[in-house]
């Protein structure tokens, strides 16, 4: 599983957390990751604000900020609902934007650490 990577996309399904507690807040579990990534104009966005070159959400700002711990943690932080929507999204992005998918690796893995060690390419 991808889940060093995983937490990258968990934006795209509203999800924000607290570095401090124990699990990320499980608050926007419930929206449909479906959704964002069918609207082109919300998955933009959200790619945009995750590469730096536009503005982000608050959702969007915590998941910048957060993105190391999630990655040296295994996502171990995750709830499962995050777990499996991070993987529907990773999955749609390597399948449907390739492109931004190696600009996203390449931001927050340039190293190439984190995706080697859970062959996430």
């Amino acid at each position: 599983m991808k889940a060093s990577l995983a937490l990258v996309f968990c934006v795209f399904a509203g999800l924000a957390a607290a570095a401090s507690q124990q699990q990320y807040t499980s608050k926007f579990d419930n929206v449909n990751v479906d959704e964002v990534l069918n609207n082109n104009r919300v998955l933009n966005h959200y790619l945009k604000c995750l590469m730096e070159k536009g503005p982000c959400t608050p959702e969007g700002r915590e998941l910048k900020r957060l993105l190391p711990d999630a990655l040296q943690s295994d996502c171990s932080k995750c709830t499962d609902v995050q777990r499996k929507n991070s993987e529907k999204v990773i999955n749609y992005l390597r399948t449907h934007r390739a492109g931004e998918w190696k600009l996203l690796l390449d931001k927050y893995d340039p190293n190439g650490i984190y995706r080697a060690k859970h062959g996430a390419h």
